[in-house]
C-alpha cells in the first residue's frame, strides 16, 4: 500500500477515484494538478492494460507494451500531491452529499466520487487460458493484432465481439479460426457479410475448446469435435471474446443507476444521476472503449469535479448533522436527504 493520508478530519478529500486503471490514473493526474485533495483507491495499478504486452494505437507511442503505458501514467500522476492507495474499494456510502468508501484497512471520506473501476474479461475455463494469458491468450485484437502477423490465430466466441475480433485480426494474423458453441455466430448484419466476404476467416460452429497447449508459447488447441478430421488446431494467438463484466457493483450500492449491462450510465460531462458522483472508462456506458477515450473521460471526470465542488454546495462538516452547519442552503439545514 502506498499512501500517505491523514486519519482525523483533516482527511476529508475533494475526490476518492476508485480503481487503479488507466482511466483513473489520468483523472488522478488532472484532479492533482488542479488541486483537488486527491485520493486513489484501486488495485492491480494499471488495470487490466497492465497486462496486455503491446500498444501501438496510443497516440504518442508508436509501440509500448500495456505496464509501461499504465506505469507513465502513473508516474505523471504522482509527479502531484495525489493519495495512492493501492487496495480494493469494499463499500461506499452517502450521508448527504458526503462520502465514505472502505477498504479492508480504512475509510476515506471525500466530497465527489469518480468511479474508473473497469471492467473483467470473461475467461475462458478451460486448461492453459491463465497460464498463457497474455503471452498468446488475448483479449483485444486492436491491441495486440500485430503480434500475430502472418501467423495462425483463433478467436472463442459466437457474438458480434468475436466477429469483431476476427475482421481486426484479419490486417495481420495469416488466418483467424472462430470457435463457436452453437450453430451460428450471432452477428450484426454488416459485420456477418464482412466476416464471409473475408477469405482469411473460418467459421468453426458446434464446437468448444477444451484446452490450450504449448511449451513457450501456444502451440494448438484441443477442441471437443473433430475439424477437418482431427481434434487439435495448430495456433499461436488464442483471443476470447466471451464478453466482459463490468465492475459496478460498489455504484449500484450507492444507487447509481446502469444500464441492462450493468453499465453506468453517464452524460457527456461523465455526469450519473446522482450530484457529485462520477463515472469513467469502460465502466460506463460508452460504446468505443479504449484506453485513450477511457483516459479522456477520467480528465473529464476530474475537471467536472472541479467545478462541481467551486460551485454547489458540498459537504463541508464532516460530522453527523452537517446539514446544520452554516455553509448548508437554509433550505436544506435540519433535514437528511
Amino acid at each position: 500500500m502506498d499512501v500517505n493520508h491523514l486519519t482525523d478530519q483533516q482527511s476529508m478529500y475533494d475526490i476518492a477515484i476508485i480503481g487503479g486503471g488507466v482511466s483513473g490514473l489520468a483523472a488522478a493526474m488532472y484532479a492533482g494538478r488542479m488541486k483537488l485533495n486527491t485520493v486513489l483507491i484501486g488495485y492491480p495499478p494499471g488495470g487490466v492494460i497492465a497486462t496486455t504486452d503491446w500498444i501501438e494505437n496510443y497516440p504518442g507511442f508508436i509501440s509500448l507494451s500495456g505496464k509501461e503505458l499504465a506505469d507513465k501514467i502513473l508516474a505523471h500522476a504522482k509527479e502531484y500531491e495525489v493519495d495512492m492507495v493501492f487496495d480494493e474499494a469494499t463499500e461506499i456510502t452517502r450521508d448527504g452529499r458526503c462520502f465514505t468508501v472502505n477498504t479492508a484497512f480504512d475509510e476515506y471520506q471525500a466530497k465527489t466520487v469518480l468511479f474508473a473501476t473497469g471492467t473483467r474479461y470473461r475467461k475462458l475455463p478451460v486448461p492453459g487460458a491463465d497460464t498463457f494469458e497474455g503471452k498468446g491468450v488475448q483479449f483485444c485484437g486492436l491491441c495486440d493484432g500485430p503480434m500475430f502477423q502472418d501467423k495462425l490465430v483463433a478467436v472463442v466466441g459466437g457474438g458480434d465481439s468475436a466477429a469483431k475480433e476476427a475482421l481486426i485480426l484479419a490486417q495481420w494474423a495469416k488466418h483467424i479460426y472462430v470457435i463457436i458453441r452453437g450453430d451460428q455466430l450471432k452477428a450484426e448484419p454488416v459485420n456477418m457479410e464482412r466476416v464471409k466476404k473475408t477469405e482469411k476467416i473460418t467459421l468453426v460452429f458446434n464446437t468448444n475448446v477444451t484446452s490450450i497447449e504449448g511449451s513457450q508459447g501456444i502451440e494448438k488447441i484441443v477442441l471437443d469435435q473433430p475439424f477437418e478430421g482431427k481434434n487439435e488446431l495448430v495456433v499461436k494467438g488464442v483471443f476470447i471474446a466471451i464478453g466482459s463484466l463490468p465492475l459496478s457493483q460498489l455504484a449500484v450500492q450507492l444507487g447509481v443507476k446502469t444500464n441492462e449491462k450493468g453499465e453506468i450510465l453517464i452524460n457527456r460531462q461523465t455526469e450519473t444521476n446522482i450530484p457529485g458522483v462520477f463515472a469513467a472508462g469502460d465502466v460506463t456506458d460508452t460504446q468505443f472503449k479504449q484506453a485513450i477515450t477511457g483516459v479522456a473521460e477520467g480528465v473529464t471526470a476530474a475537471y467536472q469535479a472541479y467545478r462541481y465542488l467551486g460551485g454547489e454546495f458540498v459537504c463541508t462538516c464532516v460530522d453527523d448533522d452537517y446539514l446544520d452547519c452554516p455553509a448548508a442552503p437554509e433550505d436544506l439545514r435540519g433535514r437528511t436527504e
